[in-house]
């Protein structure tokens, strides 16, 4: 039960980081992303193949990750960079579709369907199975507080506060003199760097990566995270992550109880839970759970 728990764990720490990378591109930019999967996958193939095939370590495999993952947002970005709303969700999902079919075709390079084995793991020499995974998933909380605390500062910054007068009305911070395509590229780029940094540690966790590990399926629950938790709002960013996490993960108990339904069933099943929770929150709360704070003008004395 306690390996369990720190599975559970570590996937969640994986989650937090990707909502708030998601955090501040739509939560606090409105720019919408449907290609997290795309940009989480980029960087566990570039650090997979910075550490395995190049022989690097670890380190170099992360930052190679968020390098890679940060060229290909600002690219995006740049080809995108007159859409928004739909018309730019709908580039992204293309941008992840596409990756998916790289990942999957490019065999030289990623060893397509027969997956990418990774022998490098983020632990110390010497240490047990069980140590080792308290020893992974210790890391991966580190990373994702050295994460919140970048990004809650700069969401607290005037950089952010930038970012949020693009999302209410672009004309106003053009009048105001800020190069608003400029703070665009920077908001996409920061995301998907973070996002790829993501995809790093989770390929050194699980060690061998395919395609299909990169579905819409983990788009479709980093923007339920990001929703239930409270766009905009950092704090509520990790809140949501934790929480669709434990609850996509407690609902694996059902099967046992539920013997009547078949695997495929009982998948649907949790993701139908899911959806629920989705529409009560957007329903009764539809500002997440932890709102985004926002400050009001002082009164006149």
């Amino acid at each position: 039960m306690d390996a369990y728990l720190v599975a559970i764990l570590t996937t969640a720490a994986v989650y937090v980081i990707l909502a708030m990378a998601l955090n501040i591109q739509f939560g606090l930019t409105g720019l919408m992303n449907f290609g997290v999967v795309g940009f989480y996958g980029v960087g566990a193939y570039t650090s997979g193949i910075v550490t395995e095939t190049l022989g690097q370590p670890i380190l170099i495999g992360m930052a190679a990750a968020l390098a890679v993952g940060g060229i290909a947002g600002a690219l995006v970005s740049l080809l995108s960079v007159r859409l928004s709303g739909d018309f730019l969700a709908i580039v992204t999902l293309g941008f992840a579709e596409t990756m998916r079919l790289v990942f999957n075709n490019e065999d030289w390079l990623t060893r397509g369907p027969r997956g990418f084995l990774i022998m490098t793991r983020p632990v110390i020499d010497g240490l047990g199975r069980e140590a080792s995974a308290w020893f992974i998933l210790g890391v991966f909380v580190l990373v994702a507080v050295l994460a919140f605390v970048l990004l809650n500062r700069l969401a607290g910054a005037p950089f952010g506060r930038v970012l949020r007068s693009i999302r209410e009305d672009d004309l106003v911070p053009a009048t105001l003199g800020k190069n608003v395509l400029a703070y665009r590229v920077q908001a996409f780029m920061l995301g998907s760097a973070v996002m790829a940094l993501a995809g790093s540690l989770y390929a050194h966790y699980v060690q061998t990566i395919t395609p299909d590990n990169f579905t819409t399926q983990i788009a479709v629950l980093v923007w339920m995270s990001l929703i239930v938790g409270g766009a905009g709002n950092m704090k509520g960013a990790v809140l949501g992550a934790l929480v669709v996490t434990a609850i996509y993960e407690g609902t694996r108990f059902l099967a046992p109880l539920l013997d009547f339904l078949t695997p495929t069933q009982i998948s649907a099943l949790r993701f139908i839970i899911i959806g629920t929770l989705l529409i009560a929150v957007v329903r009764f709360r539809p500002e997440g759970l932890l709102p985004e704070r926002t400050r009001r003008p002082r009164q006149a004395a």
